[in-house]
């Protein structure tokens, strides 16, 4: 069986953003991956974004006022991801 979006997102989290401290387990899909959850910052939102963009194909723009509500937690990527690939 192939590996969900959500387990992908997290290895590409973990390997593009190199936290080497962070597991696989510890990233919960609803965990805000900014601020109080994972801590991560806008420098990684970039890294991030592309990384998501070479991964699945799927381009975010720093100008979509959505952005910030795709990239709150590994679901509302998810999501997006699911919703750019299908259109």
């Amino acid at each position: 069986m192939s590996e969900t979006i959500e387990l992908r997102l997290k290895k590409l989290i973990i390997d593009a953003l190199m936290l080497d401290d962070v597991t696989v387990e510890e990233i919960k899909d609803d965990m805000p991956l900014f601020g109080e959850g994972l801590g991560l910052d806008s420098i990684d939102a970039l890294e991030l974004a592309m990384a998501i963009h070479k991964e699945f194909g799927v381009k975010t723009s720093a100008e979509d006022k959505e952005a910030k509500k795709h990239f709150y937690s590994v679901q509302t990527l998810s999501a997006f991801i699911r919703s750019a690939q299908a259109a």
